[in-house]
């Protein structure tokens, strides 16, 4: 929880995506007990379209920390990862998933969201192994996207 409040709190709008990844210390289970922030992800797809924070913090992770064991890893995020991003978990082997806001509250408030939960890439995904936790903090991070956007996402591509 304290990952989540954290991040939920310092998000510039409108970027609300926002996650780190933790790897607990020796003896800690990764929700409780001491763990050590290891990367930290932002969604800059205003850039990218892909460069979701997920993806950012994989990426930071694996420069930044080569040879990491990526199953003792724990992925904090304000949301439930979408279905690219859930799969990106699942290649890299991260362990646990905790978000607080989900897929279908983003898409029921208007925004552009893949209406496949993250458990169910972990499902169809044989093999892989993801724990994955919702709705922590879920009232504040929900609240987060709540407020009114500043940059409109247009669906439309640049020709």
């Amino acid at each position: 929880n304290q990952f989540l409040g954290n991040c939920s709190g310092n998000l510039p709008l409108p970027n609300r995506f926002g996650l780190i990844a933790i790897k607990p210390k020796p003896g800690s289970n990764g929700f409780s007990g001491t763990t050590k922030v290891i990367a930290e992800g932002r969604n800059q797809s205003d850039k990218n379209p892909t460069w979701h924070g997920e993806i950012d913090a994989i990426n930071r992770l694996a420069a930044d920390v080569p040879g990491i064991d990526y199953s003792k890893c724990v992925l904090y995020t304000t949301a439930e990862p979408c279905p690219m991003c859930q799969g990106a978990i699942l290649w890299a082997g991260i362990g646990s998933v905790v978000f607080g806001t989900t897929i279908r509250f983003l898409i029921d408030i208007g925004w552009r969201q893949i209406d496949i939960p993250a458990e169910e890439v972990v499902r169809r995904g044989p093999g892989w192994q993801c724990l994955i936790v919702g709705g922590i903090l879920e009232s504040e991070c929900n609240e987060l996207f709540l407020r009114p956007r500043v940059r409109p996402r247009s669906d439309k591509c640049a020709t």
